[in-house]
């Protein structure tokens, strides 16, 4: 696609937020509304190229992002007081207090500050700001200005070029975003089955005008879509809980590890700030009510070798091995990875009422009670696969960090390239009906101790996952 230059009338319409299509001289392709302005990829963006917008757009607030050590994500705002101070912040950032930041993460409070160095590839502008407002999100360096070793976007970026350098594999993934929706019922409500909403449309489904807007808004970020849907849960209101609680998901499309993980957590604050506009209210957490269908947070890995996506099967349906590499690491891990991907206690709920959560460490094509799963590939009418195969990991849910998780499941990967008989350790764990023999996942916060002590050597090879970050995390475990 050619990139051109948006005239001033352009970026006026831009800037006053005109919804898509109302301007006819704004083309709505590409997707990311930076992108249209600045007229180039996001990854040639310059320092230049980001003062131009403030200057065209009237920007009156810099906010940097970024991912604190649980999981959250963190502003530290600006107002320029020149060009000049801009350009600082732009290409140097600004110091924080890790100590309150990673304190969780087992940071050493003698050498505790930090700086939040920005991402320009990652700009956009925050459509839920008071006044016009550039974001961008940030990774953490340390005092020595080497990237900081106890930061969930450092050790995410570490995992993933170890992947890269050792064996070859560029580890794409994408996340499966569940979550509820509340609103208090009303007269004019049209809706509500349980476990009947699964791609239900309106008006039997009062989320669906937020939905879209979410993910116009990230495509508008530069994140993205792969789709967006009502998924089955439905909980009526109750004299406890005054709340009609809708369940919806928004699945991102396959990125590089790093930017798959924030595209997790971009997901959820927008979400999470379009339910508070609309006056509902929105929740990730694994379970809402006991006996009802609980959110997962799926991941679909898909290991890129040499430019080729290789995480299912070849045309004579042999796996390929990346695909085994990755489909052995997780089921060695994958209890370990509860650390980061099932937080809370509500996580151990979902996984024992049943409801499609996975129990055992078993993998299979297609089914949904397994651990790892290779799912079906759309094909045209030719058999040429429109899609990548990807492994998709079914125990995470809400609560997860996604960073974490991710950086984990690289690991993992990486150790089971090296494991010994791997075809008869694939198919020892292969799904069968009655189960016979095959380990259980964690059901407590204790038994997740247990596996990430057991794991703590995957995890932390390659110095990718800091040893005091596991041992402050075994330690909140117990």
């Amino acid at each position: 696609m050619q990139y051109t230059h948006p005239s001033d009338r352009q970026v006026r319409a831009l800037s006053e937020r005109l919804p898509l299509g109302q301007d006819e001289n704004v083309n709505p392709l590409p997707a990311a509304r930076l992108e249209r302005m600045i007229g180039k990829p996001s990854r040639d963006w310059t320092v230049d190229d980001l003062i131009e917008v403030v200057r065209e757009m009237n920007i009156r607030v810099i906010s940097l992002m970024h991912i604190g050590g649980d999981g959250w994500l963190k502003t530290l705002d600006f107002v320029p007081r020149d060009f000049s101070h801009l350009r600082d912040v732009l290409r140097a950032g600004e110091r924080a207090d890790g100590s309150s930041l990673f304190g969780m993460m087992g940071i050493d409070t003698t050498a505790s500050d930090v700086v939040l160095r920005p991402k320009l590839h990652t700009a956009f502008i925050d459509p839920f700001a008071p006044r016009p407002t550039l974001a961008l999100l940030c990774g953490h360096l340390g005092r020595d200005g080497a990237p900081l070793p106890e930061s969930p976007d450092t050790i995410i970026r570490f995992a993933y070029n170890r992947a890269k350098h050792e064996i070859g594999v560029d580890l794409h993934a994408l996340g499966e975003v569940e979550y509820f929706l509340g609103k208090r019922p009303d007269e004019s409500d049209a809706y509500g089955a349980d476990d009947r909403g699964y791609h239900a449309t309106a008006p039997f489904v009062f989320g669906e005008p937020l939905r879209r807007e979410a993910i116009t808004l990230l495509a508008e970020f530069g994140i993205p879509v792969k789709y967006a849907h009502s998924e089955v849960g439905y909980i009526e209101a109750t004299e406890d809980d005054p709340y009609i609680w809708e369940q919806h998901e928004v699945e991102l499309a396959l990125m590089p590890l790093p930017r798959a993980a924030e595209a997790v957590v971009l997901t959820q604050w927008v979400l999470r700030n379009l339910a508070h506009r609309y006056g509902m209210r929105c929740t990730f957490e694994p379970i809402v009510r006991r006996g009802h269908a609980g959110s997962g947070m799926h991941f679909h890995c898909s290991p890129v070798v040499d430019g080729v996506h290789s995480g299912g099967e070849d045309e004579k349906g042999n796996m390929l091995e990346p695909a085994k590499w990755l489909i052995a690491g997780l089921g060695q891990v994958g209890g370990a990875l509860m650390a980061f991907g099932n937080r809370v206690d509500g996580s151990f709920i979902r996984l024992t009422q049943g409801k499609e959560a996975p129990n055992t460490v078993t993998w299979g094509k297609y089914n949904r009670k397994t651990l790892i799963r290779l799912p079906v590939v759309a094909r045209d009418e030719e058999g040429k696969a429109v899609s990548p195969p990807t492994v998709e990991f079914r125990l995470p849910d809400g609560s997860a960090h996604p960073h974490l998780l991710l950086a984990g499941i690289s690991q993992g990967m990486i150790y089971g390239k090296d494991v010994e008989n791997l075809d008869a350790l694939l198919e020892k764990t292969k799904f069968n009906p009655d189960g016979a023999g095959v380990a259980s996942v964690p059901h407590t916060m204790p038994e997740v101790a247990k596996a990430l002590e057991e794991n703590r050597g995957i995890l932390e090879a390659g110095a990718v996952f800091p040893a005091n970050v596991i041992t402050r995390l075994i330690d909140t475990l117990k």
